[in-house]
């Protein structure tokens, strides 16, 4: 069985994304409309719901790679949306420090921490 999530991944490792807007990301040369997963194991598409939830089952994917990561930032689309109490302690239960800000800080955040190396993973909800 393989610890990958279940989707289809668009990079099979982590890439510095180069825009956003008009829905979705370029990374790797790529364009991606909808939201990311931006993971040690790659960068997968994502669906956070209408309007988007951020919780254990939406960042199960996060969750399952948890012993490769230490920050996750949350892109939350134009603004600042507070993650749930029980999405956070569950987090720094499996060591990792859930950060939410709006899209634009979190994917200029992981493009630094993913350039020093550090053990970073993204979900950044698109934005028009």
């Amino acid at each position: 069985m393989s610890d990958e999530p279940d989707r289809i991944g668009h990079l099979p490792q982590p890439a510095a994304i180069e825009s956003y807007g008009l829905g979705g990301f370029r990374f790797g040369g790529m364009s991606h409309r909808g939201s990311l997963l931006c993971l040690p194991s790659g960068m997968w598409s994502w669906d956070p719901g209408t309007p988007p939830v951020y919780d254990a089952a939406t960042l199960a994917a996060v969750l399952a790679e948890a012993e490769r990561i230490d920050i996750l930032l949350v892109g939350t689309g134009r603004d600042l949306v507070p993650l749930p109490a029980a999405l956070k302690q569950r987090c720094r239960e499996l060591g990792i420090s859930a950060d939410p800000m709006a899209t634009g800080h979190a994917l200029r955040t992981w493009n630094v921490l993913l350039g020093e190396g550090r053990r970073v993973a993204a979900a950044l909800t698109a934005v028009d």
